[in-house]
């Protein structure tokens, strides 16, 4: 393997004390905030329930706490109770007001640029959203509608570029994994970064930071300017896994279900490290969509990829995979393990092979609109305890259908981990129960425990993880 010292250094600067205390600032936006109307400045400050107040505090302070070592999105609110944000029209323009905000997102009384743009987002994206759901922009009970409210959150974002050849990797992976595969993340990143590849994550932590690290020392190197590392999230998932210091792009899209739409309406390439119960989220996604017959031809590589310690995880998801969507799934993903340049020069060429196969269907690369999302893999997945009992996980039916459902099994199990209304429902009903046919119930099993004796469920240090789930078998 190809080793570089760039890729494999955690930081390339002594790590220094986290930044304590609060400071009170009143800033002007950075990065491109359009002008806002009196009535959305309005909802950013109403504190009511049908307000935008609430949702805005959680999003700025995640923001402004990056790089923060917890994923209880409660705790960090314990740690600011005091913090707030209130967005203040003036004559020109809009200021930012912050009080008891954390230190650390200031430098000599300045607010750190990178932070102040991804405050922006946060603040366009939400009103965003908000005044065009309000406004019946969007069509949300047809998939066209659906499809059309993704494009136009991106767009509104800046994301979309229309005279760029395709380039861009989606990464996902875990936010809690082990130091080995952590560097080995940087390691295919700064690879992808030689070959001109950006990079889009989930916008955490662990395997979300790694790729994106990689590819700055690569893009460095280059002397490539512009580079993209996107970061798209939703409001359930950011307070608990904060915008890592190096994404640039930030986009919170409105639920899980839009934001992973929008991973593979945008991606080129989808690269898989190990993780867990998101990581095996966005797994089923991605092959439910793809043995989806109207999906039949569709050119997205995806590889799955980790270090010769990760061998024994990936080798568990395959079984499981093939065991519960058939044998013939593998022939979707490629697994390759401990080969960082292997990696990137088969994802490159894979990103070719979508360059052709755009061109010739006389598609758009910046947007995959050729690729059917079904309707029913577009609607938010509540995960209440009665929603996870009522999944069918049996192989009598279609398997795109079976990877849905087990899709929003494992969505369930990340809310019950990590998303605040997840943990409040587990604390006061208990666990979920997940039943289904015994072999499929029975490997889940095993895999969740696995993830569970990996560390693989919660960040390190804490409690012990209390599962949120039990399994159960029908019949």
């Amino acid at each position: 393997m190809n080793s570089n010292r760039e890729a494999r250094d955690e930081d390339y600067l002594p790590p220094q004390p986290p930044v304590k205390g609060v400071v009170s600032a009143r800033i002007s936006p950075s990065g491109g905030l359009d002008v806002l109307s009196r009535n959305e400045v309005a909802l950013l400050r109403d504190v009511s329930a049908s307000g935008l107040h609430g949702l805005l505090r959680r999003c700025a302070l995640a923001v402004l706490t990056s790089g923060s070592e917890s994923d209880d999105p409660r705790s960090t609110l314990e740690r600011y109770p005091d913090f707030d944000i209130q967005v203040l029209q003036q004559d020109r323009g809009i200021k930012l007001e912050l009080r008891h905000a954390p230190a650390q997102a200031f430098v000599d009384g300045q607010i750190i640029r990178g932070i102040n743009e991804l405050l922006v987002a946060v603040v366009r994206d939400i009103v965003y959203a908000s005044t065009s759901l309000a406004a019946g922009a969007f069509d949300l009970d047809d998939s066209v509608g659906i499809t059309h409210a993704v494009f136009e959150i991106l767009r509104n974002a800046r994301i979309l570029r229309p005279h760029a050849d395709p380039n861009l990797v989606v990464c996902w992976g875990g936010h809690s994994i082990a130091r080995a595969e952590y560097d080995y993340t940087k390691q295919v990143g700064y690879q992808l970064g030689l070959r001109g590849l950006d990079i889009c994550t989930g916008c955490g932590p662990g395997a979300m930071k790694g790729p994106m690290k990689g590819a700055t020392i690569a893009h460095a190197k280059q002397r490539r300017h512009h580079n993209r590392y996107i970061g798209i999230t939703e409001p359930g998932i950011i307070a608990a896994e904060s915008p890592n210091p190096i994404v640039n792009h930030l986009v919170i899209m409105p639920d899980i279900e839009k934001r992973l739409e929008a991973f593979v309406r945008i991606g080129h390439g989808i690269i898989v490290f190990p993780g867990g119960v998101g990581t095996a989220e966005e797994i089923f996604y991605l092959l439910g969509l793809l043995l989806h017959p109207d999906n039949t031809g569709q050119n997205l590589p995806l590889i799955l990829t980790g270090p010769r310690e990760s061998a024994a995880y990936f080798e568990q998801i395959d079984r499981f995979l093939c065991l519960a969507l058939g044998a013939g799934i593998a022939r979707h993903y490629r697994i390759i393990i401990d080969d960082a340049q292997a990696v990137a020069k088969a994802m490159s060429k894979g990103v070719d092979r979508v360059r052709e196969q755009r061109l010739d269907n006389k598609d758009a690369f910046f947007f995959n609109w050729s690729l059917n999302v079904p309707f029913a893999y577009q609607q938010p997945f509540q995960p209440t305890h009665a929603a996870m009992a009522a999944l069918r996980l049996h192989r009598d039916r279609p398997a795109h259908e079976l990877a849905a459902d087990l899709r929003r099994a494992f969505s369930g199990i990340v809310a019950g981990n990590v998303k605040e209304e997840g943990m409040r429902a587990i604390e006061s009903d208990g666990p979920y129960a997940i039943s289904g046919e015994p072999e499929i119930m029975r490997a889940l099993d095993a895999m969740l425990q696995a993830f569970v004796a990996q560390h693989r469920m919660k960040l390190p240090g804490g409690k012990g993880y209390q599962p949120c789930y039990r399994i159960t078998t029908d019949g």
